[in-house]
C-alpha cells in the first residue's frame, strides 16, 4: 500500500504479533523518522536514552513508560514525549501499538 498521499486506518497498519514487537517505518528521512509499532502482552523496550526527543502517540492499548524512574500510564488517545538523553522505557500492559515520531533537527 503505498501510503503517500492516501488515507489509511494507521492501527490497521501493523498487526499484533504473539509474544512479538511488530515495526513498519511510514517516514524515514534524515530530519527524522515516523514509525508505527505494535507490541504483545508483557513485550517492551529496554531502557535506553536517544538523542533527540521522541513523541509518542498511543494508537490503542495501553502501556507504562518510564522516564528517569517516573512511571506513566498511557492509553490509546494519549500521548508522551520521551525527553532526548533521559532513560526512558516502555512495557505493554495490554497489546499496544504506537506512533513514534522521531526529529533530528
Amino acid at each position: 500500500m503505498d501510503l503517500i498521499g492516501n488515507a489509511f486506518t494507521m492501527s490497521e497498519l501493523v498487526a499484533y504479533a504473539q509474544g512479538s514487537v511488530v515495526s513498519k517505518t511510514l517516514i524515514d528521512k534524515k530530519i527524522g523518522t515516523v514509525t508505527l509499532f505494535s507490541f504483545d502482552a508483557g513485550q517492551g523496550l529496554s531502557e535506553h536514552t536517544a538523542p533527540y526527543d521522541a513523541f509518542v502517540q498511543v494508537v490503542d492499548g495501553e502501556a507504562l513508560v518510564n522516564i528517569e524512574g517516573a512511571e506513566h500510564t498511557v492509553a490509546a488517545g494519549q500521548m508522551i514525549i520521551m525527553p532526548a538523553n533521559k532513560p526512558h522505557s516502555l512495557k505493554a500492559v495490554k497489546p499496544f501499538k504506537m506512533l513514534l515520531v522521531m526529529i533530528r533537527a
